[in-house]
């Protein structure tokens, strides 16, 4: 993931004042329902809808670094955990903890918003995972070690996995296995979540590189794995890897979700689209829809109660004569993949999808 802007230098012509992707709508069911201008100062990455709890997660790095909250419903601010600089956060429903991947990881009480303890990590944390069949959290990153595995109960730290590249997302059965896209190898790493170890990789042949975003059927024991290069979404059997089809997607992916109570899977990406992809069968699949969301909401989380998606981004300005260098990496992660858009202060926008 990118740690603070996008990592694109695109033309003027592209943004409109609101910052909304300027081109035509595509047919399908899916609209903008709403978009809540939140501004803040900070750079963002995840986003994570905690559907129970009925909040919504952001942090922001920058200054002040912190973990900002609002209501899932309203998208009305309700509080936030400060002096947190990290990417994602993740809550465990049956202990009432969240978890973001600072580093150190914070830990605390989701009713309280009270920072409960923080947890010494390695490496340099990134993505996260909650998976209630354990009730553990798995910290990702780029650098080893691949996973940190936390005890979302009391915050211990359980172990450490070497999945063998760099993980982006990671998704859950919930039945004891996991299943991780690692970007730079091209594959799908498969993990046992009782002994914390990878069982096989699962290699995509070809059909997709750079692999930003996993999302799963479980029911149908089905992956979507969300790919930058080439631009695909590559769907594959989750029992043995043996692949399904191969979609295209819009540029730029930086996340998925799958939706059960739709069998729809998402993909969103920082040229401004999310592609809806329609799973009539558990053989057949079919691009629905390519919805204009917002340039640079690369990425996204699913309100699974309401059967809305969020994603976020900032306005952008046009791109400066000479562009600002690309932000440093921090510890064990990457910095900016190129010259950084200039944002417009105050713009960071939520985006609320919908039928």
């Amino acid at each position: 993931m990118n740690r603070f802007c996008l990592v694109f230098a695109i033309g003027a012509a592209l943004f409109a004042p609101s910052g909304i992707a300027q081109q035509t709508q595509s047919a399908g069911p899916y609209k903008v329902l709403k978009t809540a201008k939140t501004g803040g100062a900070g750079g963002f990455d995840y986003i994570y809808a905690d559907a129970d709890g009925r909040r919504l997660y952001i942090p922001r790095r920058g200054n002040p670094s912190r973990v900002t909250v609002f209501n899932l419903d309203t998208l009305e601010p309700v509080g936030e955990i400060p002096n947190t600089s990290a990417a994602g956060a993740a809550v465990s429903t049956k202990s009432g903890h969240g978890f973001a991947t600072s580093r150190p990881v914070a830990m605390w009480d989701t009713k309280t918003m009270t920072l409960i303890k923080t947890i010494d990590v390695q490496g340099g944390p990134d993505g996260i995972l909650y998976d209630a069949f354990n009730d553990r959290v798995y910290i990702l990153s780029h650098s080893a070690p691949n996973a940190t595995v936390i005890n979302a109960a009391d915050g211990a730290v359980l172990g450490t996995i070497d999945l063998g590249g760099a993980p982006e997302q990671a998704v859950t059965d919930g039945k004891g296995h996991l299943y991780v896209d690692i970007e730079d190898k091209a594959n799908i790493a498969v993990v046992d979540a009782k002994t914390m170890a990878v069982t096989a990789h699962y290699d995509l042949q070809g059909k997709g590189a750079t692999c930003a975003g996993l999302a799963m059927d479980v029911k149908n024991n089905i992956l979507f794995a969300a790919c930058r290069n080439p631009q695909t979404m590559v769907i594959l059997n989750a029992g043995d890897g043996k692949i399904l089809d191969t979609l295209p997607i819009g540029q730029g992916t930086d996340g998925a979700v799958f939706n059960p109570n739709t069998m729809e899977a998402f993909s969103s990406h920082r040229d401004g689209t999310l592609t809806i992809v329609k799973e009539n069968s558990p053989t057949s699949f079919v691009v629905e829809q390519n919805l204009q969301t917002m340039v640079g909401a690369k990425t996204l989380t699913l309100d699974s109660k309401t059967n809305r998606i969020f994603l976020m981004s900032v306005e952008y300005a046009a791109p400066a004569a000479t562009p600002a260098p690309a932000p440093a990496p921090e510890a064990g992660g990457r910095g900016g993949r190129g010259p950084q858009p200039l944002q417009v202060p105050d713009s960071f926008t939520i985006i609320e999808v919908g039928k």
